[in-house]
């Protein structure tokens, strides 16, 4: 995305995120002329190849720098900004779990610098904390179904693209930050070094970052119960990213390119669990002590990339990417009835911890060609390969949860565009052909050791993706499209949770299934991939000083995936039913003064599935899958030229869904506000940042709903200084 330093890309949906981008620059010292001319000059990378956004049928949102910034001055929640500035992005779980977070009621593909994080086949709701928010330097997110970057993105995709340099020279930023609750053991503090170079036709980026953060404290000055996913509370983080280019050839017209990014976050082990009391209100908790016997919690990530483009490969526009990208993420040690063994301990006294490890290498490539045949006439073709493998294992005693799973794709593509005067057509096709490969395996006791036999699966499907973009007029455009989605589920939760066919408990059938016929991987209807059919129609409108924009949306899949808990595990559970999503997004920005700016935005989601495998859909999605309603304000004040002040408000509305049938749910609303400010003294930066202002108690909305040891409270007031030095 070409952009000018510090242009903010105001909160937005549909393709008024990306047009407003030229209103907000243009908000100070610019005519409405002025800024019209700057539209074309505003471009995303998430659509494979740079493109000018007012040319992509479909809803985009990109979170520029300046609105990093002022997310981040108030949380290093790294998922708390895509909460505060994407309509369709669900309440943040403030946790290293990502768990109930999805974009528009389906899970979102996440990628640094275009690669993926995490696993489909065994998702373990690790891949939203994968990197240090300071090396970031926008995001950009494709909201709705789409197949444009492979298997992963059913609910959209959320790209980190991070910093480059781009001043000629050599600049150094130090940054200190300090946050606290103002309770004895509540301290975070963060250091952290950025170098970047670029000289003649070679640049190199270098960053390391390190955080300790300590324990987290509600509304009503209570320690927060630590999640039994992963708490980024009680936790040390350290960072590591490096990133260098050469340009050659003739013109420089050719680019090589190396990134490697390492990332680790650990529990401190000083806090223990205890679980609170739905029946009288009273929240989990944390108080001092040591956990059960185990290793520390964890999630690491590492990355390398290799890139090759070239400018003017047979008239066009080559690109090659490689990638290699590891995640280990292991969990806090339980006792529960599925982790127990009677060969390896008498029941109940068994401690074990889930540790998932995933590894992904593939192949991107892209070849585009402007003006082919004709003017306006553009065609993007190429081939992509990956290799996603995924395990599951108790770690303290080495038993196989989920078994080793390796899925391999080949998926070539082709997109064409069409500029015809004021209008924009395009369409393409992307083929998946892919293989998931499962070993034999057994069961664990409490799924009755029953043997499985692996085998192999093919996946194949035709994604064609049609839109249409009308530029009515100069400020006033429209847009509709149809996509594809394709992605697997949760292909390790079904394989673990195998067990004999009758309905006798776990653990008192005689092992290894003796009665039942054999059972086999190509057997298990829920390992069938999802589809999803996305469409969308939206329009936006830009004046002078004020701006707006709506889209509505409708994504089906014949064979979906919605989650339950079971009740004697408390752990998810996958229906494999027909859903369908639908939901609208509306935003709008106004520029009350030259200094004073105000933005808006609301969105509404629901879903649709069945109660029982046949018959009609009646039964409304609860909070594990969508979203209650959101609203978000923010109003910017720049006071002088070295300052600004930021005043924002979230709210989750209350919602009431299946009532007196199954699936009944419950859920209390809340607003909370924040207030960031900033201060230039030379070239030194001073920003306060204070979260939850009104110290306002409330319960996460995915938490007020019954699960495994679930019942939190959100934070309280945090107050964060940080102080930035460039030289």
């Amino acid at each position: 995305m070409k952009t000018s330093m510090g242009r903010r890309i105001p909160l937005a949906t549909s393709l008024s995120s990306l047009l407003l981008a030229s209103f907000a620059t243009g908000a100070q010292n610019q005519d409405t002329a002025a800024a019209e001319d700057q539209i074309a000059e505003v471009i995303v990378t998430g659509t494979r190849v740079p493109k000018s956004v007012d040319k992509i049928p479909g809803a985009i949102t990109v979170v520029g720098e300046a609105e990093l910034a002022q997310s981040t001055a108030v949380t290093m929640d790294a998922t708390a900004v895509l909460s505060r500035s994407v309509p369709g992005y669900s309440e943040s779980s403030q946790a290293m779990s990502n768990t109930g977070e999805n974009l528009r009621g389906r899970i979102a593909l996440r990628l640094f610098d275009g690669v993926p994080q995490g696993s489909p086949l065994r998702e373990g709701t690790r891949n939203g904390t994968f990197t240090d928010m300071g090396i970031v330097e926008r995001i950009e997110v494709i909201n709705g179904p789409s197949a444009a970057e492979g298997v992963g993105a059913a609910g959209g995709i959320i790209n980190y693209i991070s910093r480059s340099p781009t001043e000629e020279g050599t600049e150094v930023d130090l940054t200190a930050r300090y946050s606290s609750a103002f309770e004895n053991d509540s301290d975070d503090w963060k250091i952290g070094a950025t170098l970047t170079h670029k000289q003649d036709n070679y640049d190199v980026l270098a960053a390391a970052s390190f955080t300790d953060r300590g324990m987290t404290y509600d509304g009503n000055g209570r320690a927060i119960g630590l999640n039994t996913s992963g708490s980024v509370a009680d936790s040390e983080s350290k960072n590591f990213f490096l990133k260098g280019g050469v340009n050659f050839g003739a013109s420089e017209s050719q680019r090589l390119q190396a990134s490697i990014s390492r990332f680790n976050i650990q529990g401190k082990g000083n806090y223990i669990l205890v679980d609170g009391d739905r029946t009288t209100g009273v929240t989990n908790t944390s108080v001092r002590g040591q956990p059960l016997g185990g290793k520390a919690e964890f999630n690491d990530f590492r990355q390398q990339t290799l890139t090759y483009t070239h400018n003017d490969f047979f008239s066009g526009a080559l690109s090659i990417n490689t990638y290699r990208a590891e995640q280990a993420m292991r969990y806090i040690a339980e006792n529960g009835d599925d982790r127990q063994d009677p060969l390896i301990a008498p029941l109940g006294t068994l401690i074990d911890q889930s540790e998932i490890r995933t590894e992904k290498k593939g192949v991107r490539t892209a070849w585009n060609r402007q003006n082919l045949f004709t003017d306006g006439l553009e065609l993007t073709v190429g081939l992509d390969w990956v290799e996603d493998t995924a395990e599951q294992r108790l770690a303290l005693t080495d038993r196989v949860w989920v078994p080793p799973m390796e899925y391999t794709s080949w998926a070539p593509y082709t997109q064409l565009s069409y500029d015809i005067g004021p209008v924009t057509i395009s369409g393409g096709i992307r083929r998946e052909d892919g293989e998931l490969h499962v070993d034999d395996y057994v069961t664990t006791w409490f799924r009755d050791r029953r043997p499985v036999d692996g085998g192999t699966l093919s996946y194949k499907e035709d994604l064609p993706n049609f839109g249409v973009v009308w530029r009515i007029v100069p400020g006033l455009s429209a847009f509709v499209s149809y996509s594809k989605g394709f992605t697997l589920p949760n292909v390790g939760i079904p394989l673990r949770n195998v067990q004999c066919s009758n309905d006798t408990p776990e653990g008192t059938q005689p092992d290894g299934c003796p009665n039942d016929p054999r059972q086999s991987v190509a057997g298990i209807l829920a390992l069938e991939p999802i589809v999803v059919d996305n469409t969308e129609v939206g329009f936006n409108w830009r004046g002078s000083r004020m701006a707006f924009g709506a889209s509505y949306y409708k994504s089906d899949s014949d064979l979906g995936v919605s989650l339950l808990v079971d009740p004697r595990s408390e752990d998810f559970i996958m229906l494999r039913r027909p859903v369908e999503i639908e939901g609208y997004e509306i935003t709008s920005e106004f520029k009350i003064t030259d200094t004073l700016r105000a933005t808006a935005l609301y969105s509404h989601t629901e879903g649709k599935t069945r109660t029982i495998d046949t018959g009609p859909l009646d039964r409304e999605m609860g909070i594990n899958d969508i979203s209650p309603d959101k609203i978000g304000t923010t109003l910017s004040w720049q006071f002088n030229d070295a300052g600004d002040v930021t005043l924002g408000s979230t709210t989750y509305v209350g919602r009431d869904i299946n009532e007196g049938r199954a699936g009944e749910e419950h859920t209390a609303g809340y607003t909370l506000f924040d207030l960031g400010a900033n201060y230039r003294f030379g070239k030194s930066l001073v920003t306060l940042g204070v979260e939850n202002l009104t110290d306002k108690f409330y319960v996460l909305s995915w938490s007020q709903v019954p699960g495994y040891r679930n019942y939190w409270s959100g934070r309280g007031r945090v107050t964060s200084l940080t102080y930035t030095m460039k030289f």
